[in-house]
């Protein structure tokens, strides 16, 4: 099965930070919620933090070899080929923390997303039954984040409740990645959202722990669990090495996420291994490099992935950013690299159900991806407005035949996204 997430206004400024990815800067327009300069105490000092933020993107991806199915075959956010999508209108009212700060802090994040990403964000026994079209609902965030100034100097933080995964370098917010489409080991070889708890201990400047406990990918509690068992994460980051130029993150995850109905009793036994690492270089202020090795070993479907993506980022000027993405992406059973054939299907396959999907034999994946984003600052309460173009390029490169309803080995498609959020 495939897998994706984007994590929390916390977590994502995090990650940023420690990834070196270059974006430009946006306009820090939001709404404080329950604002009231008197109020400089208490619980009313705390919702004067309260902030409202929203969001909306669409896109189009075009492919000129018009597939029979109407399907970017190995593309989720952009599926649906030579059709301008809805993919995202959000909302999001958070109440940041700080974990720079040596003190008990409490907030919170609520975001929901209406659009087509939605379609493979549920999680199952939530939102994953309550609509069949494309353009779907979910709760992407629903947690409480907590700073404990315990153990070390920089203390711990938590978060409880609904999660966005946190592994890999793309996230599911347009506004935190360079390109409209993802990379092949961003939807298969990640996992996209949890229930569970996330902490990340800061021992010493240069080193932060990561370690959490949740109820699998995309599942919950009870039957809502295609499984019976829970998995976890562990792993760290290394910041500002270099002189502060470069970051690593090295993150795994261990746990069941085969269904007992595909697979029997064992299902709760054969464990799927996550492992990703990701090391970002700041060059100077206009130049950025990142790269990421990623691998996956699944014991129930007895099948592996392993893949590495490098990015580039230039900065032209302040408002425009040249983007490059390479990836060879390995699928050794051709049980990972899939695309969904209606609108339900990729929930619905979390369950052990047969559903319909398109599937090809095992690969080794080549994409490169070029692009700009034009992010001018606008004000007037705007807060970020961004335009991406983008050209594609996939091919196989041991002589399967996956694009395009099975007639070729490699696909050429272009488009390009819109974001504006206040």
């Amino acid at each position: 099965m495939s897998n994706l997430r984007k994590k929390s206004r916390f977590s994502i400024s995090l990650f940023l930070t420690a990834s070196g990815l270059v974006l430009p800067a946006a306009a820090q327009a939001q709404v404080a919620v329950f604002s009231n300069p008197s109020n400089k105490s208490g619980f009313s000092q705390w919702l004067n933090d309260v902030t409202l933020v929203g969001q909306i993107e669409g896109g189009i991806m075009a492919n000129p070899a018009r597939p029979d199915n109407g399907i970017n075959f190995g593309n989720f956010l952009a599926d649906h080929a030579n059709q301008v999508q809805l993919n995202q209108l959000e909302f999001t009212l958070s109440k940041a923390i700080d974990p720079s700060k040596s003190a008990y802090q409490i907030g919170f994040t609520l975001e929901g997303l209406y659009g087509s990403d939605a379609r493979y964000y549920h999680l199952l026994g939530v939102s994953d039954r309550a609509f069949s079209n494309r353009y779907q609902l979910i709760p992407a965030q629903a947690h409480v984040d907590v700073h404990l100034p315990w153990l070390t100097r920089g203390g711990l933080d938590m978060q409880a409740g609904i999660l966005q995964a946190p592994m890999g370098v793309e996230t599911l917010d347009p506004t935190t990645r360079p390109f409209y489409t993802l990379a092949y080991t961003s939807e298969y070889s990640v996992p996209f959202e949890h229930v569970g708890a996330m902490f990340k201990w800061h021992v010493i400047p240069i080193l932060d722990v990561t370690f959490g406990v949740d109820t699998g990918n995309q599942t919950t509690f009870g039957k809502s669990d295609p499984n019976h068992e829970a998995a976890g994460y562990f792993g760290f980051n290394l910041n500002g090495l270099a002189g502060g130029k470069l970051n690593i993150i090295e993150l795994s995850r261990i746990g069941p996420e085969n269904a007992v109905a595909a697979l029997g009793p064992r299902a709760d036994s054969e464990m799927r291994y996550w492992n990703d690492i990701n090391a970002a270089y700041q060059v100077n202020d206009k130049l950025s490099v990142t790269g990421e090795f990623n691998y996956l070993h699944d014991e129930g479907l007895r099948a592996d992935t392993y893949s590495f993506v490098s990015f580039l980022s230039y900065k032209i000027t302040p408002s425009l950013t040249f983007n490059y993405r390479g990836e060879i992406y390995r699928d050794n059973t051709g049980q990972f690299v899939l695309s969904f054939l209606n609108n339900t299907a990729y929930m619905t396959a979390f369950t052990g159900a047969a559903v319909p999907l398109e599937a090809a034999p095992p690969t080794t994946y080549g994409a490169l991806t070029l692009g700009v984003t034009y992010r001018p600052t606008l004000g007037h309460g705007v807060r970020v407005f961004e335009l991406r173009p983008e050209i594609r390029f996939d091919r196989s490169l041991n002589g399967t035949s996956p694009f395009n309803d099975g007639r070729n080995t490699g696909v050429f498609t272009f488009g390009m996204d819109g974001v504006l959020g206040f």
